[in-house]
């Protein structure tokens, strides 16, 4: 099964400057698994020490925000688009 991952900027530099790459898992949580793997270093950027997603990055699996879904049990499938996005805060 393979997932296309869109890769925020600054963590391109654990890709090899690659904006998009593809993993496989079956949910988000094996998903960030898989990009450790293919990436090594990014899961640290991705988690905090308990291996939930840092409150500063969202994903959003085919444009829905895991948040609303099942976090990091939200299933995946063949072909699903999982974006990473910095969350952005200003004034």
């Amino acid at each position: 099964m393979t997932v296309k991952v869109l890769i925020p900027t600054p963590l391109q530099k654990f890709t090899n400057n690659q904006a998009t790459i593809e993993c496989g898992g079956d949910n988000i949580s094996e998903l960030i698994e898989s990009l450790e793997t293919n990436c090594p270093g990014i899961k640290k950027s991705l988690c905090d020490e308990q291996g939930t997603p840092r409150r500063f990055l969202n994903f959003y699996v085919n444009a829905e925000d895991i948040r609303f879904l099942e976090g990091t049990e939200t299933a995946l499938k063949d072909g699903d688009e999982v974006s990473i996005v910095p969350a952005v805060a200003g004034g």
